[in-house]
């Protein structure tokens, strides 16, 4: 089940999710350039020196060291991609569901959530397996942040799917809760199947997803509860955004 867009118009432009989406491309083009002058083994050490490796930040943890480069790399992690598909993928789930938390949160508050998110979703990882030395790239743990606001807020909202039925597909409109429950099981199962071998393998950091997303709830549940940033229009009404 692959999601293509919502229909859950939103009222403003979206212009946090905008910059996030072009900052993480901006990123992408610096990789393709360290690739293109340096090869493979340029690229790997540019990722153990901007992406976020467990063992480090552990190390770093250890001894006190909370704003050092191994722990900041939780940050400039989440910039980075590790191939084509990783960025799209990432930045078509980013604009289907980040515009709409942006929209209800306002443009600093959905930063500072969005920070917030990958930070803890890098953390969660590291506590998994904190001696791994494969570094953690992505922002795949912010947005699954956003995912786990997202299904609080919306959960009826239609998205639009490509939905795989053995050799066949087909679009339909499936509510947000199915669709992003549908990926948060994965997530879990994915995770706790890949505990006890290496927990990032295939360059997969699933328990990031689950930190992301599941900080994302609890966000969304207060967001609820609150009413803070409500009074939007229909979920079902408006063009598809």
């Amino acid at each position: 089940m692959i999601p293509l867009r919502d229909r859950n118009p939103t009222r403003r432009v979206p212009v946090v999710t905008l910059a996030l989406v072009a900052a993480c491309v901006g990123a992408f083009l610096v990789e393709l350039s360290v690739t293109g002058s340096g090869g493979d083994v340029a690229l790997e050490a540019f990722f153990e020196r901007w992406g976020a490796v467990p063992a480090d930040i552990t190390a770093a943890l250890n001894r006190g060291d909370y704003f050092g480069p191994a722990t900041l790399s939780v940050l400039t992690s989440m910039f980075l991609h590790g191939g084509w598909l990783h960025l799209l993928g990432n930045m078509l789930f980013l604009w289907i569901f980040g515009n709409n938390v942006e929209d209800r949160l306002g443009p600093i508050p959905f930063l500072l959530f969005y920070l917030v998110g990958g930070i803890t979703a890098a953390l969660a990882q590291v506590v998994i397996d904190p001696g791994s030395t494969v570094p953690l790239v992505g922002a795949s743990g912010a947005i699954a942040a956003a995912l786990g606001a997202y299904i609080v807020l919306f959960p009826g909202a239609r998205i639009l799917s490509l939905v795989f039925l053995g050799f066949f597909y087909q679009l339909l409109e499936v509510p947000a809760l199915v669709v992003l429950g549908y990926w948060f099981v994965l997530q879990l199962a994915s995770g706790f199947g890949a505990l006890g071998a290496e927990t990032a393998q295939g360059g997969v950091a699933f328990f990031a997803h689950i930190g992301g997303f599941a900080l994302g709830v609890v966000v969304g549940v207060i967001l609820r509860a609150s009413g803070y940033g409500a009074g939007r229009r229909g979920l079902d009404a408006g063009p598809m955004g």
